[in-house]
């Protein structure tokens, strides 16, 4: 399935990535490279493909320094199959936890929604046509003709004497009246259309059948992690249910056009594609990896579930065949992406199975204080940007000067410092504080434009952090 990230050049995918998230150039070069591999296999020979399979990474850094973000930012960019787990969920529940398999389930159902979005994509444009034909009925309803016309009891005697004549006069003037009927509505029709395209109608409502989604007729199989719709039981003989329902005009656009495109599609061809799609392309991001690895060999507690998530996840990251609801599928070429902080337990910990099926490892860096400054204002979403926005709605314009935003990065790095160190996250900490009392008060008339210098700054956190150690931390 042709992806608008594989046919990106890594250094392109960088690039891309810069964006929203600042540093970092290693985690995301391994990323790019393990991306683009996934683009040149493709293009091999069917017999070679089989034989290489991808090379998964293990990110390592505190947290709050992107790790997270990295995987966030591929799934938003990327058209194949993504899906992010907490490695810690599998030993929620005492030893237990949840099914392992339960995450290429996840992909399965996540490479079938791609899949059958891009196959709508390819219908829309004839669904559109049906479903401005489905609103100008809507508008403008025609004559419904009775095809099995009610026969009278004289219509015997009228056939076989002297009325057929008149009979005939009769039907003949019926049906130049009908032709008149349907050219008046053909044209009504036409001035409709006309003034739906020029979107002249949009809050007009109208009254459109839909699709009734069917309720509380599924059996939930929690231990096969599959749900069963009873109507698919019985195959498709159970005639879909419609109900009527009243909007506007370009609500029941949308309505119709998902509707229309839907019947388009072959459901088979698409759970087709979407299992070779997620076998193929799909990403897995483990994330918290370093909360199941264990450093004491004499296990005992704890440390048994944890272990025991690591044998249950090595065979899937080593390649091995899990049911699915749509079919059996194989993990062999699927990426896996481990990522944790690795603050207490190391990558050797984990059992050596599994450190193997994570060939490349990339540290990342801890945030500095120049980091911080370009988080708040280079990335596309910066949180300055956000805030200015926010207020922006209440008509307050916010104004941060480049010595406020120094400030603000100052103490967001000596907080970490000083505390527990969580990373860019502190950010959000000190920008909520420091805008505490501007978001209470507005809307207020008084107040257009409020101005975050340094010295606003340091009047909101004076009380919050010690500075005596400021040489020490910022060199």
């Amino acid at each position: 399935m042709a992806n608008k990230l594989y046919n990106m050049t890594p250094k392109e995918i960088v690039s891309e990535l810069d964006k929203y998230i600042i540093g970092q150039g290693e985690a995301k070069k391994s990323v790019a490279i393990a991306l683009r591999n996934r683009y040149r296999r493709s293009l091999l020979s069917e017999e070679l493909r089989e034989e290489i399979t991808p090379k998964n990474i293990l990110m390592m850094g505190p947290t709050g320094c992107g790790k997270t973000e990295i995987a966030r930012r591929l799934a938003k960019l990327m058209d194949a199959p993504f899906v992010k787990v907490e490695a810690t969920k599998f030993t929620e529940v005492g030893y237990v936890g949840r099914d392992v398999d339960s995450m290429v389930r996840d992909l399965v159902e996540a490479s079938l929604r791609v899949t059958k979005q891009s196959k709508l994509e390819e219908k829309y444009e004839v669904a559109d046509q049906i479903a401005e034909e489905k609103i100008v009925e809507a508008i403008i309803p025609g004559k419904k003709k009775n095809i099995n016309e009610k026969k009278s009891p004289f219509d015997f005697i009228m056939n076989s004497g002297g009325y057929q004549s008149q009979k005939q006069q009769y039907l003949d003037q019926q049906e130049k009246e009908n032709a008149k009927e349907d050219r008046d509505v053909e044209y009504a029709r036409e001035q409709v259309r006309e003034q739906l395209r020029k979107g002249l109608l949009e809050d007009q409502y109208i009254e459109i059948e839909v699709v009734a989604a069917p309720k509380g007729n599924q059996l939930d199989m929690s231990n096969e992690g599959m749900t069963i719709a009873i109507g698919n039981i019985f195959g498709g003989d159970m005639p879909q249910k419609t109900r009527k329902k009243n909007c506007k005009v370009s609500e029941a656009r949308k309505i119709l056009r998902e509707q229309e495109a839907t019947k388009l599609i072959d459901m088979d061809q698409v759970t087709d594609e979407a299992v070779a799609n997620a076998e193929q392309n799909g990403i897995i991001f483990i994330d918290e990896i370093d909360k199941i690895a264990s450093g004491n060999r004499m296990t005992s507690g704890a440390d048994v579930s944890r272990e025991g998530v690591q044998r249950d996840i090595l065979p899937i990251v080593e390649g091995s065949v899990i049911n699915t609801k749509y079919g059996p599928v194989k993990t062999d070429h699927i990426l896996f992406i481990g990522a944790g902080a690795f603050s207490v337990a190391k990558p050797t910990d984990l059992i050596p199975e599994l450190q193997g099926r994570f060939p490349i490892r990339v540290t990342l860096d801890s945030l500095t204080k120049d980091d911080f400054v370009k988080i708040l204002t280079q990335p596309q979403n910066a949180l300055t940007k956000q805030h200015i926005a926010l207020l922006g709605t209440e008509g307050v314009e916010l104004e941060f000067t480049e010595d406020g935003i120094e400030e603000i990065a100052t103490i967001s790095y000596l907080m970490n410092e000083q505390t527990e160190n969580i990373g860019a996250r502190r950010l959000h900490t000190v920008m909520e504080r420091l805008l505490e009392d501007v978001s209470f008060n507005v809307p207020d008339p008084e107040t257009t434009h409020i101005l975050i210098d340094e010295e606003y700054v340091k009047n909101r956190f004076q009380d919050t952090i010690s500075r005596e150690d400021l040489d020490r931390f910022i060199l």
